[in-house]
């Protein structure tokens, strides 16, 4: 049997703290009281598929300035946060966001 070639990734580490960067500008300018989705954080950051990456950037942040809580899933669900997801329904409770169980009410 042929031996499976193992490709790199493309993306270097520069790219991703660009990437990262680009992350906290979108995440810094949700205004109170609105929310976007780990997706549409991706799109506008400039990699529509990275949600799963927005999602670990957002859970590794320490910075009190960038209002994570206000990202969710695509589905509505409130999805996870470095403080909690208690602390994150009550934050967005807290700007007038409407959640229900762990689901945001459009």
């Amino acid at each position: 049997m042929p031996k499976k070639s193992f490709k790199r990734p493309t993306t270097s580490f520069k790219e991703l703290s660009s990437f990262r960067e680009r992350v906290y500008q979108v995440v810094r300018k949700i205004p109170k009281g609105k929310i976007f989705s780990y997706s549409e954080v991706a799109k506008i950051a400039g990699s529509h598929r990275a949600w799963r990456v927005v999602g670990n950037i957002l859970n590794k942040n320490k910075n009190p300035k960038i209002p994570c809580h206000r990202v969710i899933k695509s589905d509505g669900k409130i999805g996870g946060y470095n403080q909690g997801i208690k602390k994150k329904i009550a934050l967005l409770k807290k700007e007038g966001v409407k959640v229900e169980g762990d689901k945001i009410i459009f």
